[in-house]
């Protein structure tokens, strides 16, 4: 304990009890323990198998993991909801993303999934994994934080803004132009004229305003599947890892499924602001998904060719 290690005892007699309590973690017999030294444990073997302690240590360890994964994937989406508002009073452009979608998001791309991965299966190595440091292997460390925020939620946002000015662009207005636009996109009384000369009233602005919103909207899901997937495994390849957690699969259906009813049902999307979208427009947020998944892999592939040195360090949240 004075090194700053973790220090398991295991005992079972009444002489043991000042070392069961003393230790980090006290662990007496179940069967042959003394009442004494089952009181002072913090676990007692109900079996008095030592293999016992090791499937204890593996499901720890797979507990942590699967923690850290939801944290993981539960923060990404933080930075594709703040960053249209923060666009949106800095740039003065119109709204790429309304209030509804964000709540949407939370509750239907961001629920079920997260829940999804605390049923995910260990990783092959996990029990070969030195001991966790808890001074520094936090849960929610500074690079887990950097990875969620600055790395895999910036990729996400920018395809959203991506979608968000080919929708406009397609409609007639060219990003340029919409900077310093808000004003005059939400007076009810002004006519506005895009890149090509055309008028758009007030009622045509918002139809395309609600159709760059349901635009964003889907780039976020898309792009979360490939988040979801990569937040399965913090080392091993997705291709040696597979997806052996069938609540993984019913997580991708039901955020997607949701996309599909927002953007295609109009009895739902006219009261919610969403509107139908062009399927080609996915095609832009299709290609960051890709590239978050490409991304994901190498670093991992990186974390592995280091084997615990200096990069594996940096790298693995």
């Amino acid at each position: 304990q004075r090194a700053g290690l973790i220090v398991a005892v295991t005992g079972d007699g009444v002489n043991d009890a000042p070392a069961l309590k003393k230790a980090h973690i006290g662990i007496a017999m179940g069967i042959t323990g003394t009442d004494v030294a089952k009181q002072v444990s913090d676990i007692i073997l109900l079996d008095d198998n030592f293999a016992s302690i090791v499937t204890g240590i593996e499901e720890g360890r797979l507990l942590f993991d699967n923690l850290k994964k939801t944290i993981a994937y539960a923060l990404t989406a933080n930075i594709p909801e703040l960053t249209p508002f923060l666009f949106y009073i800095l740039a003065s452009v119109p709204l790429p993303l309304g209030a509804i979608a964000i709540v949407l998001i939370c509750i239907g791309t961001d629920i079920v999934p997260a829940i999804s991965l605390a049923y995910e299966m260990a990783e092959s190595q996990i029990m070969s994994r030195r001991p966790r440091d808890p001074q520094r292997d936090r849960l929610a460390s500074h690079r887990l934080l950097y990875q969620s925020y600055a790395q895999i939620g910036m990729m996400e946002a920018a395809g959203g803004f991506l979608s968000y000015f080919v929708v406009m662009g397609e409609c007639g207005f060219l990003p340029y132009t919409l900077i310093g636009l808000r004003s005059d996109w939400d007076s009810s009384t002004t006519i506005v004229q895009d890149s090509y000369g055309q008028d758009w009233g007030y009622e045509e602005r918002k139809n395309l305003e609600f159709t760059c919103y349901t635009a964003f909207f889907v780039s976020i899901v898309l792009t979360q599947w490939a988040d979801l997937i990569i937040c399965k495994t913090r080392r091993n390849s997705f291709f040696k890892h597979g997806i052996n957690n069938y609540y993984t699969i019913f997580a991708l259906m039901s955020e997607t499924c949701l996309a599909v009813v927002l953007a295609y049902c109009p009895a739902v999307s006219y009261y919610l602001t969403f509107r139908e979208i062009r399927l080609e427009w996915c095609v832009v947020a299709l290609s960051f998904s890709l590239f978050i998944f490409a991304y994901d892999e190498i670093r991992k592939a990186i974390i592995r060719w280091s084997n615990g040195g200096a990069i594996e360090k940096e790298l693995l949240y």
